[in-house]
């Protein structure tokens, strides 16, 4: 059997890049990166060189506040803070700028990296976990009826994907007067939000926003100004908010390149679009799982699968380095599933070409009619 994604015998497959962070980029963003590369907009200087205290800098950043601010039509008492650090150090910063006067705070444990940030908000307060999918080994999310608030909590956090066990809340959970609280690093951007209904939201920068190195919060003003008295003044969200997220030097070349995936997603229909093709190739490849007889199984309860992440289990287990490095040949790369959790793990972000979805799902058909003995 032919598999499409190769032109001819011998020739170099094309790379399609599954990983779950740093993810793949759009190949336009990373091509306009290259060209302007050793001269931004004619100053004769990379952006890697550019003082950020310098108006040029200061117009690339602004653009990327306004091209987000436009994407997700977030409302004008908003803040949009471009922070240092990946979303685990908001785990810590959360809880130091948002607790106030309040002692205890809501969580909702559905996964792996929800599960990381309910342990690290125990050093800062009583976390009262309002749910937990953990007696199912996290193969779904809560729905509403399951959720015990706590009304004096400061405020109610869940995680809306998880990559490593890709799950994904496909409605928005409600913590009434409490600000709900959402981490939404690996499915930012993939559909569109109701950013009033959230008190804040943060997503790192490695899945749909560009390189890594630093995290978007998107906060609600009233919340600001609440941080503790020991909360560095780097880490204080309305310090950033008040200095426009320049107290310090920002990651510039990251914000830069994070304002062309801004752009590229609004030139291609912004976040609706991203959600319509996140739809048809993440079921494309939940098809494929579940049509192979068993030989793929995908443990997640099909209501609550993740559109990002898509893990799956290869009925007999040994088979999986067989797949990973044959789907490597095939130029199908960084599919391992997470460390803790083994099998595959096919990350859809929103720069993944169509055409890699269907390599992915060719390739898992032919294998399987290869290795069909072993089920």
């Amino acid at each position: 059997m032919a598999l499409p994604f190769l032109a001819e015998a011998g020739s170099t497959p094309r790379i399609f890049n599954f990983a779950s962070g740093p993810g793949v980029m759009p190949a336009a963003v990373l091509a306009q990166a290259q060209r302007e590369l050793f001269d931004w907009n004619g100053s004769g200087l990379s952006m890697l060189e550019l003082p950020f205290t310098g108006e040029d800098f200061k117009s690339v950043m602004w653009r990327a506040q306004d091209s987000l601010r436009a994407l997700l039509a977030v409302p004008d008492n908003y803040r949009i803070l471009f922070m240092h650090g990946g979303a685990s150090a908001q785990f810590s910063l959360l809880p130091l700028n948002l607790l106030g006067g309040a002692e205890r705070a809501d969580y909702l444990e559905t996964g792996y990296w929800s599960r990381r940030a309910v342990t690290e908000a125990r050093r800062y307060c009583a976390v009262n976990i309002a749910a937990s999918t953990g007696g199912t080994d996290f193969d779904r999310m809560p729905v509403q009826e399951e959720l015990h608030l706590d009304p004096g909590a400061a405020y109610c956090h869940y995680t809306s994907n998880e990559t490593a066990n890709g799950v994904q809340f496909h409605r928005v959970p409600d913590s009434g007067a409490v600000p709900l609280v959402a981490d939404m690093t690996s499915d930012f951007l993939s559909r569109p939000l109701d950013i009033a209904r959230y008190g804040m939201i943060y997503a790192s920068s490695q899945k749909n926003i560009g390189p890594a190195g630093f995290t978007v919060v998107i906060v609600r003003e009233d919340l600001l100004g609440r941080a503790h008295p020991a909360t560095p003044t780097l880490f204080d969200y309305r310090m950033q908010a008040e200095a426009g997220s320049l107290l310090n030097t920002p990651v510039t070349f990251a914000i830069y390149l994070a304002g062309l995936v801004f752009q590229w997603l609004a030139e291609r229909g912004g976040v609706a679009a991203m959600e319509c093709r996140s739809l048809a190739r993440s079921a494309q490849l939940y098809r494929a799982i579940d049509a192979s007889v068993g030989f793929y199984r995908c443990p997640v309860q099909p209501a609550h699968r993740s559109r990002m992440n898509v893990c799956f289990m290869l009925a007999d287990s040994a088979l999986t380095p067989l797949f990973l490095s044959g789907a490597a040949r095939h130029g199908l790369v960084n599919l391992k599933g997470h460390s803790m959790l083994g099998g595959v793990r096919a990350s859809l972000y929103n720069a993944m070409p169509d055409e890699g979805v269907s390599a992915l799902t060719a390739f898992m058909r032919k294998f399987a009619e290869e290795h069909a003995h072993h089920v």
